[in-house]
């Protein structure tokens, strides 16, 4: 007679060598570029991966939600249940979405069963100079409520699992500290050495004319 199988959801993607990276920080903190530059370079090692980006989510899954705190963390809670859905069915999902508040990061946490935590720090007045969609300038103006950085906090995360300052980095550089943290957290398997040289090259490098 076969077993039925008891394992859970969360154990099952946790089992399933899937994951959930969080990209967290300010509007403009370079959360996009970062999840793009991640999804292909995941991709390439051969996973399948899924990019839940905020501004998106909030025309189709959490479409009619404003700016306040309750609507906030309302839209943070469908992405983080979609996530997990994704983490489920084996794909390796990368979200790009502010998080302002430590309590709905705790949250977000237990829902999603494999959660790795990066913070995309970068200095509020460099955001509002980059202001890529103009929101910074109409936040400033009234003219968005509630708005983070602005009318609304975003508190610091206290022990994200890996931190980025796109101020003084290249996306390249960002891109490098994430894969390099999410292989000391064992998601990813080390980068290979380079292979050894071959005799015949030792000496042709080792040889009278090889400088």
């Amino acid at each position: 007679m076969p077993k039925v199988s008891k394992e859970t959801p969360e154990a099952a993607a946790t089992a399933n060598g899937a994951f959930c990276i969080w990209l967290m920080g300010l509007s403009a903190s370079g959360k996009t570029t970062l999840a793009r530059l991640l999804g292909e370079a995941l991709q390439e090692r051969g996973f399948t991966i899924a990019i839940l980006d905020g501004d998106i989510v909030r025309t189709t899954l959490s479409k009619g939600l404003g700016f306040s705190q309750q609507d906030r963390e309302t839209n943070l809670r469908r992405i983080a249940m979609k996530a997990q859905e994704l983490v489920g069915q084996h794909i390796v999902t990368i979200v790009a979405a502010i998080c302002p508040y430590q309590a709905i990061r705790q949250e977000v946490r237990s829902i999603i069963a494999d959660f790795v935590e990066v913070y995309v720090n970068c200095p509020l007045e460099v955001c509002i100079s980059r202001d890529p969609k103009g929101l910074y300038r109409k936040a400033l103006a009234g003219e968005i409520l509630h708005f983070t950085g602005i009318g609304d906090v975003f508190e610091a995360p206290v022990r994200p699992d890996v931190e980025v300052q796109t101020h003084t980095e290249t996306p390249e550089e960002s891109l490098g500290r994430i894969l390099a943290g999410l292989q000391g957290l064992r998601r990813l398997p080390p980068a290979p050495l380079a292979p050894p040289k071959n005799k015949d090259q030792e000496e042709k490098c080792s040889g009278p004319n090889s400088l």
